[in-house]
């Protein structure tokens, strides 16, 4: 198996950032008064799913992969 060139090509990572772009379009929605609250959250634990599968995919050890891909 070819390895990629870049995590971007992960479809992993590809539906992680859907479900970022879906996080944020559904979160815009939330009132106002949540914007510090809930919408952040939701926001933030969405983002650290992608980063997490950036920062893992650099990673030499395979042991260092798979611990920021479990935690993603």
């Amino acid at each position: 198996m070819e390895r990629s060139k870049s995590f971007e090509n992960l479809m992993v990572w590809q539906k992680g950032h859907q479900f970022v772009l879906e996080t944020y379009k559904i979160t815009k929605q939330f009132p106002k008064e949540e914007i510090y609250g809930l919408t952040s959250q939701f926001r933030r634990a969405s983002v650290s799913i992608t980063a997490n599968i950036a920062e893992g995919y650099k990673r030499l050890s395979n042991k260092e992969k798979l611990r920021f891909y479990n935690i993603a």
